[in-house]
Order: C-alpha cells, then sequence, then structure tokens
C-alpha cells in the first residue's frame, strides 16, 4: 500500500488536531489545570512540542499565558476543564483585554448530546466569555477547529490584542476525523508585535514657553495641545479632547513622527518654565525617596528594602512587581533598563497576577535568553492570592527569586504583640481590622517546603546577604521574606494616583 494510500486512511482525534492548529498558529506555550476533558489536548500538545507548564489555578494559568502574549507577541494559550474551570480563568482573560494582551483560552465543555440536560458541570461557556474577550466561539466540527483556532489567534494579535475563547466540546476530543478532510491555516503574522492597544499622549505646548503646564499625568497638563495616537478609532477622545487623533498603529505612528523629526529637527526648549517645574519636582521626589532610604533603624520600611534590592537588581532583569504599597514605591524605586521588562497590576489593577507573570517571564526567559533572571517583588497579601504557584517554580525548577515584602497587612498591619494583646479577651473576628495578616508569617517556608530556598530577613545586612546568595545560585528558586515596619507607608502624595477624565 502506498504512503499517499495510508496517509488518506489516517485518522486524528480531536485533541490531535487541537494541537496541530495550535502549532501552525506558532503557539508555543500552553499553561493549565488538566481534567476531564482536556486532559489529552495538553498531551498532545506536549507531544508536537508545544511547552505545557501545569499550575495550581485556572487564574494563574490565564496570567501566565497573558503574560506570554505580552512578552513574545504571540498568544499564549491557557487550557482549562469546563464549568467552574473555565469560570476561574475569567480573571485572566479580563485582565488581558484591559492590558490589550493576546490570549487564547481552551476551554472543555459538555458534551453536544448532553447540552441542556443537566450534564456534569454544564455551563453556558461560549456565552459567559463573550463579555471578557474579543472573540468567543465553538467549532462547528472537528474539521472546523483548525478555522476557529486560526481566527482566534488573529483576533487575538490584530486591531487592539485580548482574549479569544474557543470552546471545545468533550466528545470532541476524542473523536475521529480522517486527516484528509483537515485543513490547517496559515498563520497569522505581524511584521513586530506592538503595544497597539495603548493610546499615547504627546503634549505640544499650546504657548512657546510651555505656560502653565505641569508635571502631571496628560489629562491633567494644561497649556498644552494632545495629540492622541490609537489604532481603535472608538477610544480617539475618550478621556480628554484631543487637538489632534491619528488612528494607527503606535509603533507605526512613532516611527513616522520621528521621520518627519529627523526632517524637521525640533527639541522643547530646555529651560522652560515647564521644564524647570518638572526637573525641581524630579529632585524634591528623589531627595524625599533618598531620606526614607537612608533611615537605620528597624524594622525596615518599604525605601530602605527597596535602596538594597536596587543595588543588586542585573540590569537585563524581569521586575515583576505586585501589592499595594510594594507595587507603588517599587515602580518609583525599582528601575528597568529594557522594554518588556516589567510587569505588574497593569491597567485593570490586578492583585493575583503576580506569580503566574513570573512563571511565563521564567520560562521564556529559559528559551529566549537563558540566565536572565526573574525577580518577583509581592506584598504579603498579594504573594496569599497564588502562592501555591511556588510548587509549580519548584516543580518546574525555575530560578525565580520572589521577594515578600511583609508589613503584616493589606495596607498596614500591627506588630506580634499588639496582635496578641487584641486577640487576648476577645476572637479575631470581631476586633482584628480587616486589613490585618497573621504577624511575622513565614512565607519563605512555603519555598522551602517544595525544595527551593528560603530566607528570613530582618535587617538590611541580611537582605543584601540572601539577595546576593539567590542571585548567585542559578539552578534554584528563592523566596526571601522581608519583615519591615507594620506600619510603614509611601511618601505624600501631591495628587490622587487614580487617572480620571478631564473632560
Amino acid at each position: 500500500m502506498s504512503e499517499s494510500s495510508n496517509r488518506s486512511e489516517e485518522r486524528l482525534s480531536g485533541a490531535k488536531v487541537i494541537a496541530r492548529a495550535l502549532q501552525a498558529q506558532n503557539v508555543q506555550y500552553m499553561f493549565g489545570v488538566v481534567g476531564i476533558p482536556v486532559t489529552e489536548i495538553a498531551l498532545a500538545a506536549q507531544e508536537l512540542g508545544i511547552r505545557y507548564i501545569g499550575m495550581r489555578n485556572e487564574q494563574a494559568a490565564s496570567y501566565a499565558a497573558s503574560a506570554v502574549g505580552y512578552l513574545t507577541g504571540r498568544p499564549g494559550v491557557c487550557l482549562v476543564v469546563s464549568g467552574p474551570g473555565l469560570i476561574h480563568a475569567l480573571g485572566g482573560m479580563a485582565n488581558a483585554n484591559m492590558n490589550c494582551w493576546p490570549l487564547i483560552v481552551i476551554g472543555g465543555s459538555s458534551e453536544r448530546n448532553q447540552e441542556t440536560m443537566g450534564d456534569f458541570q454544564e455551563f453556558p461557556q461560549v456565552e459567559a466569555c463573550r463579555l471578557y474577550s474579543k472573540f468567543s466561539a465553538r467549532p462547528s466540527s472537528i474539521e472546523a477547529i483548525p478555522s476557529v483556532i486560526e481566527k482566534a489567534v488573529r483576533i487575538s494579535i490584530y486591531g487592539r490584542p485580548g482574549a479569544c475563547y474557543v470552546d471545545v466540546p468533550a466528545d470532541f476530543v476524542t473523536l475521529h476525523a480522517n486527516v484528509n478532510s483537515i485543513k490547517c491555516c496559515l498563520c497569522p503574522r505581524r511584521a513586530q508585535y506592538q503595544e497597539a492597544g495603548r493610546t499615547v499622549w504627546i503634549a505640544v505646548p499650546a504657548h512657546s514657553h510651555g505656560q502653565g503646564c505641569r508635571s502631571r499625568q496628560p489629562s491633567e497638563l494644561c497649556g498644552c495641545s494632545q495629540v492622541q495616537i490609537d489604532i481603535c478609532a472608538e477610544e480617539l477622545g475618550n478621556n480628554v479632547k484631543p487637538a489632534v487623533t491619528l488612528l494607527g498603529d503606535i509603533n507605526a505612528v512613532t516611527k513616522q513622527l520621528l521621520e518627519q523629526f529627523d526632517k524637521t529637527p525640533w527639541q522643547y526648549p530646555p529651560e522652560s518654565k515647564w521644564w524647570n517645574i518638572l526637573k525641581e519636582k524630579m529632585k524634591s521626589n528623589e531627595a524625599a525617596s533618598k531620606e526614607l532610604a537612608s533611615k537605620t533603624s528597624l524594622p525596615m520600611n518599604y525605601y530602605t528594602v527597596f535602596h538594597h534590592v536596587q543595588k543588586q537588581l542585573p540590569k537585563d532583569c524581569f521586575v515583576v512587581s505586585e501589592g499595594a504599597n510594594t507595587m507603588d514605591i517599587g515602580r518609583t524605586v525599582l528601575q528597568n533598563y529594557l522594554p518588556r521588562h516589567r510587569l505588574d497590576a497593569g491597567t485593570f489593577g490586578t492583585m493575583g497576577v503576580g506569580l503566574g507573570f513570573a512563571i511565563a517571564a521564567a520560562v521564556v526567559a529559559k528559551d529566549r535568553s537563558p540566565g536572565q533572571r526573574v525577580i518577583c517583588v509581592e506584598g504579603d497579601s498579594a504573594f496569599g492570592f497564588s502562592g501555591m504557584e511556588v510548587e509549580t517554580i519548584c516543580r518546574y525548577n525555575l530560578p525565580i527569586i520572589v521577594l515578600v515584602v511583609n508589613n503584616n497587612g493589606i495596607y498596614q498591619g500591627f506588630d506580634a504583640d499588639t496582635w496578641k494583646e487584641m486577640v487576648k479577651f476577645q476572637d479575631a473576628v470581631t476586633v482584628a481590622p480587616p486589613m490585618c495578616l497573621l504577624p511575622n508569617s513565614r512565607y519563605e517556608q512555603v519555598m522551602a517546603a517544595f525544595g527551593g530556598k528560603g530566607y528570613f530577613v530582618q535587617t538590611p545586612e541580611e537582605l543584601h546577604r540572601s539577595l546576593k546568595q539567590a542571585l548567585e545560585d542559578t539552578t534554584a528558586p528563592s523566596l526571601i521574606n522581608v519583615m519591615i515596619e507594620p506600619q510603614s507607608t509611601r511618601k505624600a502624595q501631591d495628587f490622587h494616583w487614580l487617572t480620571r477624565s478631564n473632560m
């Protein structure tokens, strides 16, 4: 029998069709929590060389897959089981849409002949995902799977990037079809993944010296005309009324603007009133931060911790930051020198993203730039959202350094003595303030329990020593639990941090 005849009789399961379709779209990473009916999909993907990272929670898996989309320009896949499994992933889909990061979620669902009959974990998944995605569909047949996956990948990348959902009935996974009836679609390409979903504001002085401009977010700039660039026409003019709107991909439009500046050189006057105000404000902020960082009292404050961390961070490292004060202060102190090397709560202000983002960055770094470190800086409250992903980190031996800045609470907490007195005569549920967490929790022991290295830190010297050791060890993950003053906070702010419309 000829080879072509053998091939014409070859039959593929739905799981293998899905894997081949993903491979054809140049999907390289899949994160998920397997179970009925999607386990076979993960196995088929691995057989074709797609990297599968099993997470401990679907929410963390969806965050990780979306971060891959941001870091690489190709969507990562989040694989989930039906019903509750998919619902857990909705947070990551919403976050990806708000951040404009490409993401594909593939969810198992009830068998087609069991619909409306109360099947196990039956849920209107396609309809539910439409609120959190750009595209949500179920293939009509196994033969239709490649075209639906191609469309999902294409839509996740084109225009404003975002999340797309593909629903897979349980019977599709094991059902077989003739290989000749299945056509894989070409991979959609973009010359280069851009921050297509971001609005860029260019402040153009209304007067030659920028009279009245202030060093605040663009929506608060006065005395300036503003130019808005966006790939989505519906977003133009949403937050302020721009003097000029430019519709297009931000990278392409910015390149055109720079080419025009090359032809007609222009530079903002370096001694203008606005620049001088801005430079004075920068000096003032730097002085205030240095004063806080120089304090030698114990427990340490945020600025002291970040000052010592910043001195040792490699310039090419990925910084993942999550928490309230931990992230807000860390953004101003922990510096990045390369594009797409900082991941944090982002546009949606999402908590729980930290360890999923760190795992994604470590997996990508392992493939593309071995030796590049990932530093995940977590508040103690933020760490609680996805702390069990430490096991995932250890299982795949990802040399991530998790740094928990521990103030015993959300925003602020209490020291151990105050806590003991507070709960001595009354139940904690009636007297403990809602923002309090258990004092002096030993988060480093979670890492040690799974085979990584844990450090408990109370002084700058201990912090310096433990971080040095963690950076030198490129073979194992570490967690540094840094105790700080429970009432520590950030320096006073001149204006509210939320972006507000000035329409």
